[in-house]
């Protein structure tokens, strides 16, 4: 076996043996039976921690204390219609608990609903902000408006981006209560809580917001979300600029915390940050005002199953006849990249990092970089991921080029190794010694053919990592059956392409793992007809491993994104251009037919007598 084919096939054994056992750990997610919404789950129980503050003003004095939220009682709502955002808040406890996404629908078909991100209690999923205070010393819960307290509409009918609204309560004993809530033309809510104190004495409490998530099951996993060991889900907690990222598992692994009573991790922010729950593509965030100290914290209520992060800013002290007030943030909405970008630019403490760009972030933000600007020229998504391939392909040229080059100098080798391997006979250590001087003399690196192979791998995992997570991919559209550039190829063998009058196999059946589509079909032909650049191996063993490896790589990968499928697809088409043209500049022109015809002949049986 000669050194260049041991290096070709190393090379290729190990880009499968590397995507193979991707395939094992990280199988493609299941499509979601129902909606793809962010949702938990139907509520059996209705119980919120809500903190308490304690008699001092330092951070992090407060403590839990159980309050009930009972189901929602029959209480006025108020609307909320932004270009982006359709819903409500409640004036139970002035919830903001009913919000869907307009730009969004769960799934491409024209009947589908829009995107319901959050939801009230008593609803099959409820998902919920609460904002309120903390009763200090000399103050006791019913002094403070709770998770019920009824709110008065104050000011405004609709909460839109020019109309604010504002909510009062009078506690009775003197506080003035009011709550006044903005919201910009994307998904970031302004909620500024005020106190007016007429009483004759000063008061003390902490301002804070909850995000809930109510949850069934007797193992506590959430409906609704992915499970899949690329994509986080859960709690992200930015404190000081070091990003937390806690799955709803881990959550539910919480010791109790006795200040908290509750299952709890509590995080003591000094200069900034944020708390909140992701999904695969939307995201709830509580988000203080920049560079301010407060305690943040991720419960896990195990008898109601109730996920809950929470932010109390420092204990304020109301002076008799003054009024204070402090404003925090609201992000609900999508993880767009040009939106979170213009809310971390505003003063959002890392805010791009909510989403989710894996271990190899070095590669995927420059990545989805790159690609985002394509389409931004180009205007569909399919086209400028092969305008990706192209511009890493010219990255990677110089590297490929000598390459190739090495490659063709290889062949044109041959005689001389063969010659040595016959000087040297059974002498391993003197034919490798040969070798080495010949590959010195003639300038020849017998690894060079493996780099391009190599440094496709990472690539590889950061382009699949980019088009599963970023919302930007999601239903993506190329042309024709192509419409959701982050869903598997949706055409099939089965019924030749949609020609044929029946359907497909369902995505998460075994059947649709045989049946593949167009897109995996045509990457098995291009890898095929790039290992035709060369003749087969006249090693047995190697040939068939040749021979096989375009067709396992395209089962293998008809359920990967078709997005993905499409880059391979380009990937191999410029390789194999590139190839040939260099080879050709080098004196060597490959015999492609050749090579093709002859791998259509019988191998002749050796005689082993």
């Amino acid at each position: 076996m000669d050194d260049q084919n041991k290096n070709l096939i190393l090379a290729t054994a190990l880009s499968f043996l590397v995507i193979l056992v991707w395939f094992v750990l990280f199988p493609p997610p299941e499509p979601t039976p129902t909606t793809e919404q962010a949702e938990i789950a139907s509520i059996e129980g209705n119980e919120v921690q809500t903190p308490s503050a304690a008699d001092t003003g330092t951070v992090g004095e407060a403590t839990a204390s159980a309050t009930e939220a009972e189901a929602e009682p029959e209480a006025p709502r108020v609307s909320i219609d932004t270009p982006r955002l359709t819903g409500s808040l409640s004036l139970a406890g002035g919830r903001i608990d009913e919000l869907s996404l307009k730009d969004y629908k769960v799934s491409l078909a024209e009947d589908s609903p829009i995107v319901e991100l959050l939801s009230p209690v008593g609803s099959d999923s409820a998902y919920y902000a609460l904002y309120g205070w903390a009763p200090g010393a000399g103050l006791s819960v019913t002094d403070v408006p709770g998770p019920n307290t009824l709110w008065t509409l104050e000011q405004g009918e609709t909460l839109g981006v020019d109309t604010p609204i504002t909510l009062a309560w009078d506690n009775g004993n003197g506080l003035t209560f009011r709550r006044t809530i903005a919201v910009d033309e994307d998904y970031m809510f302004s909620v500024t809580q005020s106190v007016e104190n007429t009483t004759d004495a000063e008061v003390g409490m902490a301002p804070y917001g909850i995000l809930a998530r109510h949850g069934i099951g007797e193992d506590g996993d959430l409906p609704g979300l992915k499970n899949f060991f690329i994509l986080h889900e859960g709690v992200m907690v930015m404190a000081d600029g070091v990003l937390d990222e806690i799955d709803y598992g881990d959550v539910r692994d919480f010791d109790i915390d006795p200040n908290e009573r509750a299952q709890a991790e509590v995080y003591q922010v000094k200069e900034g940050g944020w708390i909140g729950f992701t999904d695969h593509y939307w995201m709830t965030t509580l988000i203080p005002a920049e560079g301010a100290a407060f305690k943040a914290a991720a419960k896990y209520d195990s008898r109601r199953k109730i996920y809950q992060t929470e932010t109390v800013l420092p204990t304020l002290t109301v002076a008799p006849g003054t009024t204070e007030e402090v404003t925090t943030r609201l992000f609900a909405g999508a993880k767009e990249w040009e939106t979170i970008r213009e809310y971390q630019a505003e003063g959002v403490q890392k805010f791009i990092d909510s989403i989710d760009w894996g271990w190899f972030y070095f590669l995927t933000k420059p990545i989805f970089w790159l690609l985002h600007n394509i389409n931004a020229l180009i205007g569909n998504m399919g086209w400028s991921i092969i305008g990706l391939t192209l511009i890493i392909k010219a990255i990677l040229f110089p590297l490929a080029f000598k390459s190739y080059v090495s490659m063709a100098k290889m062949k044109e080798l041959q005689p001389q190794m063969e010659a040595l391997k016959e000087a040297a006979g059974d002498d391993r250590q003197k034919m490798q010694q040969g070798m080495m001087e010949l590959y010195k003399k003639e300038k020849v690196n017998p690894a060079a053919g493996c780099l391009p192979i190599l440094l496709q791998i990472p690539i590889f995992f950061s382009l699949y990592k980019v088009i599963f997570v970023t919302i930007e991919l999601r239903q993506a559209p190329w042309f024709g059956p192509f419409q959701d550039l982050s869903a598997p190829d949706p055409t099939s063998i089965f019924n030749f392409f949609g020609l044929l009058p029946w359907a497909a196999p369902a995505p998460e059946s075994l059947m649709a793992l045989i049946f593949i589509g167009i897109l995996p079909l045509l990457l098995g032909i291009s890898m095929w007809l790039q290992q035709k650049l060369n003749p087969a191996p006249t090693d047995p063993t190697q040939a068939m491993i040749f021979a096989w490896m375009p067709w396992v790589f395209m089962f293998m990968l008809g359920g990967f994104a078709s997005g993905l499928v499409v880059y391979w697809i380009a990937n191999n088409t410029i390789t194999f251009t590139q190839q040939y043209l260099i080879m050709r500049s080098q004196g060597y022109t490959p015999d492609v037919f050749g090579n093709i015809k002859s791998g259509f002949k019988r191998t002749p049986k050796t005689d082993n007598k």
